[in-house]
């Protein structure tokens, strides 16, 4: 019995109508990043696992795909490991590698390897797959790409502020009006931390945080408590979760809520600089909003934090985030190299982008022109035509065999192609060629000795 094909939970297959619809949103993206000065570069899709563990927290790590090593692995390890059936100890002895998490540590490991041919401060985008071993659900996958940029080597705030222009340029470009850049800052968490006393629990207290908008107050409040934050700690910082007004507002806050954190008050200066040059710069059709319980999970980041949400209208994850590391590639030698990035979420961007209807028509065209098929001679005279036509750039193909011309015209629809040439033994004889519009209905002729009449048009 032939075993029915499947493909892993989390994964997927696409069609050429969803691969043009992504290749519209990465092209997009990336013509953004390229104006903002950003070059690409590459890395490979598995790294040496110590290159990731321990750069994500402990949540992370669980989310790594291992990758088994090559031949008989299980014969290397000892009897006493192999019979304790301890993961965290079998896992080193049988895997080395592992399927990248993101892109933002293997581009600290590129810097470091390449410090010598890099000019700093160096703006990089890469656009990649990664995988994480995560439930898959609405928006979230085990297999999907990132598109990130970032620039390392500058302690500027401008580049925050760029970042931000940049998010709002492209979701502008993209028709996708009214995305909200919300920002933080991880040094008014760890000043908040500190005043609340809980400055040793900082990564168990913003690995809560930042489930805020999944569990809601009291289940951050509880998760608190799990992890060993008191409950006046807790109390003092309830103020968090009830700030309101404006940004500007806010921060005025947090100045009182933080006054007595060197840290936390430097945070909160670098929010005020960030907000008032992007308010100053102006926003087409993005807003920036603080948000002082965003916290994001990853431990890497020390200044500032970005995650950009979809329209209120649309139930979605984050589509996109990022912020400031300071010494990322101190975790590979290199130290007091500053750097901040933000990331692109592919995926559910075309979720969204599919949910409201944006997509243009013209996405989904594969061909421009398809010519029927009427017999040996007739083809070979189409094929001269196609040829013309692709020399100059438009999308055409010949139908392949002599069949009936309903079908070959059910073809074209279903490929939704918008002109259909009609070479018969009639236009052959007399040099032309007949154009129908598919979508008006209508045709013209023109001259096989001069395309560029008709492609010239399109």
């Amino acid at each position: 019995m032939a075993q029915k094909p499947s493909i892993p939970k989390g994964t997927r297959d696409f069609s050429p109508t969803e691969v043009a619809k992504r290749n519209y949103i990465i092209q997009t993206i990336k013509k953004h990043f390229e104006v903002y000065g950003f070059q690409p570069i590459e890395t490979p899709s598995f790294e040496n696992s110590e290159t990731l563990m321990g750069k994500y927290g402990d949540e992370g790590d669980r989310l790594i795909f291992k990758i088994l090593n090559s031949g008989d692995f299980i014969s290397k390890v000892d009897d006493v490991t192999y019979s304790s059936k301890n993961s965290a100890s079998l896992t080193p002895k049988i895997s080395e590698k592992a399927l990248r998490y993101d892109l933002t540590v293997p581009f600290a490991r590129y810097v470091v390897m390449h410090q010598n041919e890099i000019d700093f401060p160096f703006k990089r985008y890469q656009i990649q797959p990664v995988w994480r071993a995560d439930r898959p659900q609405k928006g979230r996958f085990r297999e999907f790409y990132q598109c990130d940029a970032d620039v390392v080597g500058a302690k500027s705030l401008l580049q925050e502020v760029e970042f931000v222009q940049l998010y709002d340029a492209v979701f502008t470009a993209l028709g996708l009006k009214g995305t909200t850049i919300k920002i933080n800052n991880r040094k008014v968490l760890s000043g908040i931390a500190e005043v609340i006393g809980a400055k040793h629990l900082l990564i168990d207290f913003t690995v809560a945080l930042d489930k805020l908008d999944k569990i809601g107050e009291e289940g951050v409040k509880k998760e608190m408590l799990a992890k060993g934050i008191s409950e006046s700690a807790i109390d003092k910082a309830s103020p968090l979760f009830a700030m309101s007004g404006s940004s500007m507002e806010q921060l005025e806050q947090l100045k009182s809520l933080l006054v007595e954190s060197e840290i936390g008050m430097a945070g909160v200066a670098e929010l005020y600089e960030i907000t008032r040059n992007v308010e100053a710069l102006g926003l087409q059709s993005a807003q920036l909003q603080l948000d002082v319980t965003l916290a994001r999970g990853l431990n890497y980041y020390t200044g500032a934090i970005f995650e950009v949400s979809a329209p209120e209208d649309v139930k979605m994850g984050s589509i996109g985030g990022g912020g400031r590391y300071d010494d990322l590639t101190g975790i590979f030698g290199l130290k007091d190299i500053s750097g901040v990035g933000i990331s692109f979420g592919l995926d559910r961007i075309y979720l969204v982008l599919e949910e409201l209807n944006l997509f243009p028509s013209s996405v989904s065209k594969s061909v421009d022109v398809l010519c029927v098929n009427f017999g040996e001679r007739e083809s070979m005279a189409a094929l001269k035509l196609v040829n013309q036509m692709r020399a100059k750039g438009v999308k055409a193909e010949v139908y392949p065999t002599n069949t009936k011309m309903q079908k070959q015209m059910k073809y074209a629809n279903s490929r939704n192609i918008p002109y259909v040439v009609l070479i018969g033994a009639q236009e052959l004889e007399q040099g032309q060629f007949v154009v129908k519009d598919m979508a008006q209905g209508t045709q013209q002729t023109y001259s096989l000795g001069n395309p560029e009449e008709f492609t010239e048009h399109l």
